[in-house]
């Protein structure tokens, strides 16, 4: 477990604890409810919100490996079938108002156990939360490809025009019964209010008029995946084509491992209304260039531009040295949708190298700080107030108009008070120009305290400058 700690320290995560289901259900719930729960070893691993790619086991691992230099970086390939035969989604006009965006893609021979399946789903869901902000910019649907025959349509209709058997279901609703059914569920409650006020729902049909899904709310049961589902067809619809391509291309580049030629994915056509054709996923390798001074100096290090190329690639990015060591290429990979700028390099630059090994130097500025004398004079009078027996009191910096003005018996215009524009309480209208209303609302509220009340504050006030 320490080990891991460590490893996870260096990778710029944090190992948040280390528990078993038993243990998590004991905590929660009691001892009573925790028997018969699983002991299996669970650890809760803290990932940064960016980091979109260690969101399951396998990303995760991929990392750490390549990080501990055991294995080279894998190369994602997107597979372009021929003429006529990859699978096509067509937009129709209808999605405009609701979810105009769509792109697919396709794993082809994929091989499913018990844990990779779970990972799988695991993973759609805590994309869900994360980067597809609940659902409301992305949804994620996932297709076991044999049970349908493309080319699929992504449209709008009326709610009592759609009609099909939803996840794990029996029956057959429309969609305004599928809303109803699902206004109790814990789970899916939440995204119901997405597209309920809307006059259209979005829906996905393949060629024969089977029902893929209603995103962003639930997947037909027809073309559920299941531990024997070989092809899996991936569609994501969403309000924000960026956010679109990225969870795409986490999905198939997380378990493209697990198809018969590893990190291969057979792309999809997406044709928009406007007859537009693209193809998904866009799995785009780039190049940024940085300069080995840069990474050195905003980190405080001196290593050789060699040396820097090898930290990155253990990041994942993968690196190498140009031009007669002035600069570095890097090329970042679909997965790391987290680097736009160069401080992103040099953060992940940073992380390699270990925040524990860069050298603590004092600054080459020359001041140390120091308080300012007016500061230090009020805390050498506090102590001693408190010393001869009296009692601090903290009140509020601002007060009622009549605080400082009425109640002491002088006239608001003279005590060059400022005053806020839109209090939210009577009791807030003005900033204090003296500390004396604030002690003695104190003692008020502390009539019942024995005499002597013998009460100091030592404060700021505010007063308009003329």
């Amino acid at each position: 477990d320490e080990e891991f700690n460590d490893l996870c320290f260096e990778f710029g995560l944090e190992l948040d604890e280390v528990t078993s289901e038993k243990d998590i259900i004991s905590k929660e719930k009691g001892e009573e409810k925790a028997k018969g729960a699983s002991e299996t070893i669970i650890y809760k691993i803290d990932v940064p919100a960016n980091r979109y790619d260690l969101l399951c086991l396998e990303g995760l691992v991929r990392g750490l490996q390549v990080f501990k230099e055991r294995i080279n970086l894998p190369r994602y390939e997107k597979i372009i079938p021929a003429q006529g035969e990859g699978q096509r989604l067509i937009i129709t006009e209808e999605t405009v108002q609701v979810r105009p965006h769509a792109v697919a893609a396709v794993l082809r021979n994929i091989t499913f156990t018990k844990e990779r399946y779970d990972s799988f789903i695991d993973l759609q869901e805590k994309l869900h939360q994360n980067i597809c902000r609940r659902r409301a910019l992305v949804a994620i649907g996932t297709h076991d490809l044999d049970t349908i025959s493309g080319p699929f349509t992504f449209t709008a209709k009326a709610p009592s025009e759609i009609k099909f058997k939803p996840l794990n279901q029996s029956q057959e609703y429309t969609a305004s019964q599928i809303m109803d059914l699902y206004r109790t569920d814990s789970h899916l409650r939440h995204y119901l209010p997405l597209i309920e006020n809307k006059p259209r729902y979005p829906v996905i049909y393949d060629s024969k008029g089977v029902v893929l899904s209603m995103p962003p709310i639930i997947n037909g049961d027809h073309t559920k995946i299941s531990l024997n589902t070989r092809n899996v067809f991936i569609e994501c619809t969403g309000t924000d084509i960026t956010k679109a391509k990225i969870v795409l291309d986490i999905i198939v580049t997380m378990f493209s491992e697990y198809c018969e030629k590893p990190f291969s994915v057979e792309a999809a056509e997406v044709v928009y209304p406007n007859g537009k054709t693209h193809i998904y996923p866009e799995l785009a390798y780039r190049k940024e260039k940085v300069k080995p001074e840069l990474i050195n100096k905003k980190l405080g290090i001196s290593e050789t531009p060699s040396s820097l190329a090898k930290l990155l690639t253990r990041m994942c990015l993968s690196s190498h040295v140009t031009g007669n060591g002035t600069s570095l290429e890097i090329e970042i990979p679909p997965t790391r949708a987290d680097v736009i700028h160069a401080c992103d390099i040099v953060e992940d630059a940073a992380i390699a190298y270990g925040y524990n090994n860069i050298q603590m130097t004092i600054p080459k500025t020359y001041t140390i700080a120091n308080q300012l004398p007016l500061n230090k004079l009020t805390e050498l009078l506090r102590l001693d107030l408190a010393a001869a027996g009296f009692t601090e009191a903290l009140t509020f910096a601002l007060c009622s108009q009549e605080d400082i003005a009425d109640k002491l018996g002088v006239d608001i215009s003279a005590t060059k008070a400022v005053r806020i524009a839109n209090p939210k309480t009577a009791e807030f209208q003005v900033a204090r120009t003296t500390l004396l209303p604030g002690l003695l609302k104190t003692i008020a509220a502390n009539r019942k305290m024995p005499l002597p009340l013998k009460l100091f504050e030592i404060s700021d006030i505010v007063v308009k400058d003329p």
